[in-house]
């Protein structure tokens, strides 16, 4: 079942058109649609920075800003854990949600894979102080 799902998202994709966006928020596994899993994911994201402002960033600008332009209505949220860097890009409308600081440029990518940021962002799990069960 999940692999019908890319296969049509990305066919979604590929047609292009105005109404691509949308319709590919609206595809479901019959749980989830995309749209609430990046929300989900953004809400996720944002709560792990703020727990971790020290290491995390916001940038309303890529590195190569010139060759690279930001995605119009986007900045990039990021954290420079000990592996690597993982960084979103996230919705303006939630620039102020993420109480991390902001860089004038996002770092270099570095060509990490979605398999790099799963095992980056699991490093971060043992990192965060855990307050006493009371």
């Amino acid at each position: 079942m999940c692999y019908n799902l890319v296969t049509r998202r990305e066919e979604l994709y590929y047609l292009g058109g105005d109404d691509m966006p949308e319709t590919a928020n609206n595809l479901s596994d019959g749980r989830h649609t995309f749209r609430e899993l990046y929300q989900q994911r953004t809400a996720l994201f944002c709560a792990l920075c703020n727990l971790m402002p020290e290491i995390s960033w916001k940038s309303k600008k890529h590195f190569d800003e010139v060759n690279d332009p930001m995605y119009e209505g986007d900045f990039l949220a990021g954290i420079d854990s000990p592996d690597g860097t993982i960084a979103f890009h996230v919705k303006l409308e939630y620039w102020d949600e993420f109480d991390i600081p902001e860089i004038d440029h996002a770092p270099y990518y570095d060509g990490y894979s979605s398999k790099d940021v799963l095992a980056r962002t699991f490093s971060l799990a043992h990192q965060i102080e855990h307050p006493p069960c009371l």
